[in-house]
């Protein structure tokens, strides 16, 4: 039987939940990772852990993927589409209340860095409300956004759709050195193509092989994922579940506020769940 809830008719669902399955809801962004891959990168990864999850264990079932992030730091990038931060927040929210009508457990899985300030918020309030909900952020290290970790993951997942012919490298410097610029002026201040890192070299074995890693970690997490009863009260968020999953460097990444507006190239993911620095930029490695 299939594991993705759309797949199924509402009593199946409701007879999976009421057994306990876990509803786990992949989190990404719609966003430019360079001249060589799909803007669906942070989702595609979210998916294949949510899919690697879901081999593993017979009580997850998964949720249609949410392709729109808080992503305004891409601005300028044609086919980048950001919803915020605010909004983000306010619809993983509603998204998550909603299924704890049906479901005990809920778990994000989040592979955009520049959404884990607002899903970070989002968890916060819906564990205090007494909601069974946690966010999984993939962290690995490697280059910040489109470089060779990320395009060897996407080689593994779809290589059709990605072009090395077109792969370029961009601005080499370390996330620390980069960021006063990134915070000024967005990714597109420093690096024309989109591109932080270089992606020469990248191998569908390699991504395999993270992919592989990064599942074993999630679903360690989830089998550490202790069912809560009704008389525990309210869930609170230990230090072992803030969001963050991604690059060290992406970690690093700052979010910047509604109230700032979209980065322009004039003014101004990828892991992530972090202290506020990091949540500035979380996971796709941020990404």
């Amino acid at each position: 039987m299939s594991a993705w809830v759309a797949d199924l008719p509402w009593p199946v669902v409701r007879q999976r939940a009421a057994a306990g399955a876990i509803l786990a809801v992949p989190l990404g962004s719609t966003e430019q990772h360079g001249p060589h891959l799909p803007l669906s990168t942070d989702t595609d990864i979210a998916v294949a852990l949510c899919r690697r999850l879901a081999a593993a264990r017979d009580d997850v079932l998964i949720a249609p993927p949410l392709p729109y992030g808080a992503s305004d730091e891409h601005a300028g990038f044609a086919g980048t589409l950001s919803i915020g931060q605010n909004v983000l927040e306010h619809l993983v929210t509603r998204l998550a209340r909603s299924a704890c009508e049906t479901f005990g457990r809920v778990l994000l899985v989040c592979a955009h860095g520049g959404n884990a300030e607002a899903v970070t918020r989002a968890v916060a309030r819906l564990r205090a409300e007494s909601r069974d909900v946690r966010v999984h952020m993939p962290h690995w290290e490697g280059e910040p956004h489109a470089g060779r970790t990320e395009t060897a993951m996407q080689l593994s997942m779809t290589p059709q759709r990605v072009s090395m012919a077109d792969a370029v490298a961009g601005d080499p410097r370390p996330i620390g050195e980069l960021m006063p610029l990134l915070r000024a002026g967005g990714v597109r201040s420093v690096s024309a193509s989109g591109v932080l890192g270089d992606p020469a070299g990248a191998t569908a074995a390699e991504g395999s092989r993270l992919l592989d890693t990064l599942a074993v970690r999630l679903i360690e997490e989830v089998e550490a994922w202790p069912v809560r009863s009704e008389a525990e009260g309210p869930a609170t968020i230990s230090s072992a579940h803030r969001p963050g999953g991604r690059s060290e460097a992406e970690a690093a990444w700052p979010v910047r506020s509604e109230a700032e507006g979209p980065a322009t190239t004039s003014s101004a993911h990828r892991p992530g769940g972090r202290s506020e620095a990091e949540a500035a930029w979380p996971a796709e490695s941020r990404s």
